[in-house]
């Protein structure tokens, strides 16, 4: 792959405009993230109009994490338009194996081909069929022992798929990277998850899957050590994040991730 810095310079050359199908919890976090990263976010989420504006959008993604069935409907109808059209999306599985109703609507997105899926190890576990140990929407396995279903996952779907963590790794079935890049504040903010899918998407227009999702892995993980390195606590840790994000230089992201071959 190209150095990670690349994908960054050309994800802000496009400024690219990316629906985003997520929870409650997460709107504005995630609104902030994207625009410190140097994209433009619409929060589209409602079944009347998601499909319809997916057609103006560069990129989608979709959170279930606040699910309910009118909502799904948007999500479906959103994912069919990208689907249909070519436009990249990625999906965020919250809490998937939690309940039957989430489950289903895992089962009922897959089906219309997201270009990546982003979870944590048991996400990731439940979503290929295997065991899994998740605690709500948080992990309760490593992700090396989510290496393998990423894989099968990967292989059964067409997906990118990014396991995120301690360490992240991202395979499309064949090959594989490990993303050492990340701050241990991370975990201790809401929503750093839901917002990292949505920086994903951002790197998705015009670029190659697997690539730019390594990209996107390392160079919000480095964003994390930055503010990890100035913040007091999870209080001062958010503000300092959305202003690496913004502050980091593609020459930087360069020299700053720590990508291997797995």
């Amino acid at each position: 792959m190209k150095e990670c810095g690349a994908y960054l310079e050309t994800m802000r050359a496009n400024a690219p405009l990316v629906q985003n199908i997520t929870n409650y919890v997460a709107m504005n976090v995630m609104a902030n993230v994207l625009l410190a990263a140097g994209a433009s976010p619409a929060m589209v989420h409602d079944a009347g109009e998601a499909g319809e504006f997916a057609r103006i959008a560069q990129a989608l993604t979709v959170n279930i994490g606040t699910l309910s069935p009118h909502w799904l409907r948007g999500m479906e109808a959103a994912a069919q338009v990208a689907h249909d059209t070519g436009t990249p999306w990625a999906l965020d599985p919250v809490a998937v194996g939690a309940t039957a109703m989430r489950r289903d609507a895992g089962a009922r997105l897959l089906a219309l081909k997201p270009t990546v899926i982003r979870g944590n190890a048991s996400e990731i576990l439940a979503l290929a069929g295997a065991e899994a140990a998740g605690k709500g929407a948080d992990a309760a396995d490593s992700v090396t022992a989510a290496e393998g279903a990423a894989r099968d996952l990967a292989r059964a779907t067409g997906a990118v798929v990014a396991v995120t963590g301690a360490q992240d790794y991202a395979t499309d079935g064949e090959a594989g990277y490990r993303v050492d890049n990340g701050h241990a504040l991370m975990p201790r903010i809401t929503v750093m998850g839901c917002s990292l899918t949505g920086v994903v998407g951002a790197f998705l227009v015009g670029q190659s899957p697997l690539s730019a999702t390594v990209a996107a892995l390392a160079y919000y993980g480095l964003a994390g050590e930055r503010a990890g390195a100035q913040a007091a606590g999870p209080g001062s840790f958010q503000p300092a994040f959305l202003d690496a994000l913004y502050a980091l230089t593609p020459q930087e992201v360069t020299a700053g991730a720590r990508v291997t071959r797995a």
